[in-house]
């Protein structure tokens, strides 16, 4: 079993936000407890995955390890009973692709795999270059200091992913609160009640409030797309069907949560992380600047350091054994990305931010089946705002602390203050 107090880091969202106690309790595990069991009052017991190899067979044994059965998101006992209680029984609040097994995921999945597919990209690249371009304009427009997560990370993905799915720029405000008050529920900064959460009632109506508020704005969007349907991928989710079906409400509305909110906030969380790490490492912006080629290095580096999905959960469908161990059916198991790519058994200096890393093998986006959808999208908006920004960036270094959200499940930078030249 894991020693106590490391078990209840792996479950704290400050722990997160303080970033050392993390890779600490991790580096602890891989080297002496891999793959054990985290008792923590108030949690049912779950396996830790921490290596990079484990956490790659869990991903693609999608038969033996389900997304579905039980919370695809580490929560307590407590939380569980009541999502249940609301969701005749389902554990899920919301019923996206992170949800799903298959049939439901794949069907689910083809509904926008092309759309998110590198050549039909590529038509978008023009107007990412040209929103990526104003952003650095803005930047540059703010003298020699700014915070770079709040003025430049935050915004830039989301417009993008909000010209994609069809939202109008005067609803972007709106669509990056809900999303900060949704991952960060445990933020006091950042919650629907802006301030500690007391208990798990106020932790779920703050969740449900704001997802009914994405449902409520999401709805209004289908029943505009059914009678004006467009090129956007609103209008894919509000028209699709699935054998032959229309999707389902809640699984409709799942669709427009996650491309709304995931499509934009880990992007944004390893962009900060990036100029993050290159304000911190002065060696590491030079040669990045001095070589652009070395931008694709800087990107899957950025990734990933920064991690920005900190766990998915899977349950065990039968009994198995895995790294030696023996699993049971029905057994939880915890998957630490953020441990997976610092695992020493696949990268050389783990603890240290290279942008020439290679190969870079991280696991940041999922493995397998479940592989993260936007991927391409996420690389290629990067891409162009390291392109459009390197060249006009004389010089940065970080303005005060950098600071990261409370939570545990998908956060990354809340606060990254830079002093900077550029021309």
């Amino acid at each position: 079993m894991i020693a106590k107090e490391i078990a209840e880091t792996i479950v704290d969202p400050k722990a997160y936000a303080a970033f050392q106690p993390i890779e600490d309790a991790f580096r602890a595990l891989r080297a002496d407890s891999p793959l054990d069991v985290a008792e923590v009052e108030g949690f049912d017991p779950f396996w830790v995955v921490t290596r990079q190899a484990d956490i790659r067979e869990v991903e693609l044994k999608n038969e033996l390890f389900h997304n579905g059965d039980r919370s695809t998101v580490l929560t307590t006992i407590e939380a569980d009973r009541k999502v249940r209680a609301m969701m005749g029984g389902s554990p899920h609040l919301v019923r996206s692709l992170v949800q799903m097994d298959n049939p439901d995921h794949a069907n689910y999945r083809r509904l926008t795999q092309g759309y998110f597919a590198p050549q039909n990209l590529r038509p978008l690249e023009d107007r990412v270059r040209e929103i990526a371009r104003g952003f650095v304009d803005r930047m540059a427009a703010h003298g020699d200091r700014c915070d770079f997560a709040k003025d430049v990370a935050f915004l830039y993905p989301l417009h993008v992913i909000m010209e994609v799915l069809g939202v109008p720029e005067a609803d972007e405000p709106r669509m990056l609160k809900l999303t900060q008050e949704l991952f960060g529920s445990a933020d006091p900064e950042l919650n629907r009640s802006q301030g500690q959460v007391g208990d798990t009632d106020q932790a779920l109506a703050n969740i449900q409030g704001t997802v009914a508020d994405f449902i409520a704005y999401f709805n209004e969007m289908t029943e505009d797309r059914r009678r004006n349907p467009r090129g956007d991928l609103a209008s894919i989710i509000a028209n699709g069907q699935i054998e032959g079906q229309p999707l389902g409400h809640l699984e409709a509305m799942s669709y427009y949560i996650i491309a709304a909110t995931a499509g934009h906030d880990t992007t944004s969380s390893t962009t900060a992380g990036a100029l993050w790490a290159l304000a911190e490492n002065p060696a590491q912006f030079k040669k990045v600047k001095e070589d652009p080629s070395l931008i694709k290095g800087l990107i899957e580096e950025s990734i990933r350091w920064e991690t920005p999905v900190k766990h998915f959960m899977r349950t065990a469908t039968e009994d198995t054994e895995l790294a030696g161990k023996k699993i049971a059916k029905g057994d939880w198991l915890f998957l630490s990305y953020p441990s997976g790519n610092r695992d020493e058994a696949v990268f050389d200096n783990p603890y240290d931010f290279d942008v020439t890393r290679t190969p870079n093998k991280h696991v940041a986006f999922g493995y397998g089946a479940h592989v993260c959808l936007g991927q391409h999208l996420g690389r290629m908006e990067m891409r162009v705002l390291w392109e459009e920004l390197l060249p006009r960036l004389e010089s940065v270094e970080m303005d005060g602390p950098g600071r990261r959200m409370e939570a545990s499940f998908v956060c990354g930078p809340k606060s990254v203050p830079i002093r900077f030249k550029m021309h």
